[in-house]
């Protein structure tokens, strides 16, 4: 089972705010045996948010999207959504029972009354924080950017899914440049194609090394490619 990510805000290409959505979703989405395998990063813009989301959702079991449904003119997914999938965006009954319940007399506003705002046909996901829920339609699931309240999201939208074979990941460092194993992966590579093996340099107190990261659903052969891999590190690394 296979996710994406779209990331949506001007603040977040602008650099003005770092998201911190990205590796949460991903370890989440592990656990339960969805891989995210693509993320985009897009503008508060109506075609591309259409264009990106109909592009991603015939492409992947899941797509998620964060940002853009709050209270301000500049949050313009749910429209976009809704107009992605050929329909209206009207007031949600139970989305807007829901903000009458948590907002005092006077305090659900016009802006606010925004967030009740939700495709025809989409279903809410449950928002345990700020209540204003985000929605599911078809396999898209929108999400706020905030991300206390997306990971509040995230359990509501636990039930709409259905995972695979959970991932499952080991890991070595090893005190040697990638250049000088990166033939030895590559061969262990060919033996194991059920087993994605990475490589990624780190530099400590003073000295150059690789971390080398196995993947794999199949428990068995991962630990056989870890128990493989370590003896053809001994060449390099005298710790092996």
């Amino acid at each position: 089972m296979k996710a994406a990510l779209i990331i949506i805000g001007n603040e977040i290409l602008s650099g003005r705010t770092q998201d911190k959505n990205l590796s949460y979703l991903a370890n989440w989405l592990n656990e339960i045996g969805i891989q995210l395998s693509e993320v985009r990063v897009i503008r508060d813009e109506e075609k591309a948010i259409i264009d990106t989301v109909n592009h991603l959702r015939s492409e992947y079991d899941y797509v998620f999207t964060t940002g853009g449904i709050g209270p301000t003119h500049d949050d313009i997914t749910s429209l976009s959504i809704a107009r992605a999938f050929g329909v209206e965006l009207e007031i949600n009954d139970k989305a807007l029972a829901i903000l009458k319940e948590y907002y005092k007399d006077g305090e659900l506003t016009e802006a606010r009354m925004k967030m009740t705002m939700i495709p025809v046909g989409a279903e809410l996901v449950d928002n345990p924080v700020s209540k204003a829920p985000g929605f599911k339609m078809d396999n898209v699931f929108v999400m706020a950017g905030i991300p206390s309240i997306m990971q509040g999201m995230l359990e509501g939208a636990r039930r709409f899914l259905k995972g695979g074979d959970v991932v499952k990941s080991m890991s070595i460092d090893v005190f040697t440049p990638e250049s000088n194993v990166a033939q030895a992966l590559t061969d262990l590579q060919k033996k194991y194609d059920d087993v994605e093996i990475g490589s990624y340099p780190f530099s400590k107190d003073n000295r150059f090394g690789t971390t080398l990261v196995m993947r794999s659903s199949n428990e068995k052969r991962l630990h056989q490619c870890d128990e493989e891999l370590k003896e053809l590190m001994k060449e390099y690394d005298t710790n092996y």
